[in-house]
């Protein structure tokens, strides 16, 4: 990677990886792309543009302007979010990645685009999920990653695109706020515990899902990108994880740092049945094999960051 373009750098995965990308690469070798344009650091940083990712004509402009050869697609609606306004989110998931696949097709760039454990359902083995496996999602997040992993294989098969992905799991992250994630309880339960001691759970006690901690996310996503390209048999949908936990687990390991910290529940319907369709946990198995994936931080070592990091963030009574 050399020159790279980025989508949805404002967002939860965008705003730390691109500031990492620059550190890498050079800042003037990241351009970052949103819809919107915030104060921020990823804005002040280096060179940044508008982009509607739906607009292919313009996607196409920024990337061959900027002799882009990788192309970081995250701009995309999130599962809660997109299960609220399903036609919205096809459109913006679907049409987004189409344009960053032709982008990456007339420029001959390298392609990242991120996939999800959104994209197993409730027919899909719950226990140490394999890499290839039945994959029949009951949310329209999940049926755009399924379609989204696809035509990634379907470009690099047809023209050569060369496309790579992961199947994230959920994402923490100290930096950006909760985004509309089902995970996202696992994020916004250590602002809570720092600002109020307290949390309400709207994903109920017993529901495992897979999380892994933004540090290792981001060195994964630089990782594979950088590995050989004949290494990659399963290049755009690689299951990665650090930890399967559920919220009593989190709460507990916070407790060890804040033994007064409460944990409680309200259960959203619409969450908990996205969390119930999704795997206890996955097999990272062929990650670690093709390109070497090793995740560093477990869920003491990550609690503890984060709540370090938080309490400087936004203080701690």
């Amino acid at each position: 990677m050399d020159k790279i373009l980025v989508t949805g750098a404002l967002g939860q995965i965008g705003s730390e990886l691109t500031m990492k990308l620059r550190e890498i690469y050079g800042a003037d070798h990241v351009l970052a792309t949103d819809i919107r344009q915030i104060e921020s650091d990823v804005v002040q940083s280096g060179p940044f543009e508008i982009l509607d990712v739906t607009d292919g004509k313009r996607m196409h402009e920024l990337a061959k302007n900027f002799k882009a050869d990788t192309i970081i697609h995250l701009a995309a609606l999130l599962s809660a979010t997109a299960e609220r306004n399903p036609l919205f989110a096809w459109n913006l998931n679907m049409g987004g990645l189409l344009n960053a696949l032709e982008a990456a097709k007339e420029t001959q760039s390298q392609l990242f685009v991120p996939s999800s454990i959104g994209a197993f359902g409730p027919s899909t083995p719950k226990d140490q999920t394999p890499q290839v496996t039945i994959q029949r999602p009951t949310t329209m997040y999940g049926v755009n990653k399924v379609a989204g992993e696809l035509l990634c294989d379907y470009y690099f098969c047809k023209y050569g695109v060369d496309a790579r992905g992961l199947r994230f799991p959920g994402l923490i992250s100290y930096v950006t706020p909760p985004g509309g994630g089902t995970t996202d309880y696992a994020v916004d339960i250590y602002y809570q515990a720092v600002k109020t001691r307290s949390y309400t759970s709207f994903i109920d006690k017993g529901t495992f899902m897979d999380m892994m901690y933004m540090p290792d996310a981001l060195q994964a996503v630089v990782q594979l990108m950088e590995a050989d390209s004949d290494a990659l048999h399963h290049r755009n949908a690689y299951n990665v994880t650090a930890m399967s936990v559920d919220p009593e687990m989190i709460g507990a390991a916070i407790r060890t740092l804040l033994p007064d910290f409460k944990l409680d529940y309200k259960v959203d319907p619409i969450r908990q049945a996205i969390a119930e369709s999704w795997p206890n946990s996955i097999d990272a198995t062929a990650a670690a094999e093709e390109w070497g994936f090793t995740p560093i931080y477990t869920l003491e070592k990550m609690t503890q960051d984060m709540l370090q990091k938080l309490k400087q963030k936004v203080g701690s009574k």
